[in-house]
């Protein structure tokens, strides 16, 4: 059965100190009670070493918003999953549609870096969706497929249970607007068909697909209650200790 991830992204917020506060805040209201499923915060680089602190004595697990391809080097301004790893980071956010969207990194260019990050022995969390002009004309399961196809020509079977995607769908974030559960759903399990279509159906069930779209608590149990939705990849949710936690917990009850 797969275990359900709750991944916080905290984007371009919360610099050191805040993310200090927010981290021992969330340690705190889990303090003495246990966590059945993942709980993953992806704070800014700066913020790192300060959350992984609060985090070390709890369940709760660190990532990074995004790594170079590159190992080290003259590549001003990048960092290395050998930096991370030092950090204890154990995920990477990858091929978000912001990165897609304001740095311009293609389809091969994210799929350097989904390789570069399971070959060094961590786990990526490859980010697809579609815009809201690719969803009316009907075409966002092809702008899916082509973003996955892409990754999955370069990544062996084997590191299925390591390899976590998760769909946004662009018109949804920092939007208020969700996809519905159904619509959740049917991506979600057109996106396991098509990596069973790739691999096998035995490797693609290993694979978790988190939903990426304003999940919140008020709609958190209805979109995790879909069978091939796996947990979320949270925004501004995330960045509330109480509405994180909140969401942590109906995840622990749904899988129960």
């Amino acid at each position: 059965m797969r275990k359900i991830l709750i991944a916080g992204n905290w984007k371009m917020n919360a610099g050191p100190t805040e993310a200090k506060v927010l981290a021992d805040k969330m340690v705190e209201i889990w303090k003495g009670k246990e966590f059945s499923q993942e709980a993953l915060i992806c704070p800014p680089y700066v913020s790192l070493p300060f959350v992984v602190k609060s985090f070390r004595d709890s369940f709760f697990k660190t990532g990074a918003q995004n790594v170079s391809n590159e190992d080290n080097g003259a590549y001003t301004g990048e960092i290395s999953t050998s930096m991370l790893k030092e950090l204890t980071c154990s995920y990477v956010i990858l091929g978000h549609s912001e990165r897609r969207e304001y740095f311009n990194e293609t389809d091969d260019f994210i799929a350097k870096k989904v390789l570069k990050v399971l070959d060094d022995n961590m786990r990526p969390i490859l980010c697809v969706g579609e815009k809201l002009e690719d969803r009316k004309a009907n075409n966002h399961q092809t702008i899916v497929k082509n973003q996955l196809k892409v990754v999955l020509d370069q990544v062996d079977k084997s590191h299925a249970e390591n390899f976590v995607v998760a769909y946004e769908p662009v018109w949804a974030i920092g939007t208020g607007e969700t996809a519905s559960p159904q619509q959740a759903q049917d991506m979600h399990e057109f996106i396991r068909t098509f990596i069973a279509s790739e691999w096998n159906a035995e490797t693609a069930d290993k694979v978790r697909i988190l939903y990426g779209g304003s999940m919140k608590p008020g709609n958190a149990e209805e979109l995790l209650s879909q069978s091939d939705v796996d947990g979320g990849l949270i925004g501004g949710a995330s960045l509330k200790a109480d509405s994180f936690s909140e969401i942590m917990t109906i995840a622990d009850q749904i899988s129960k």
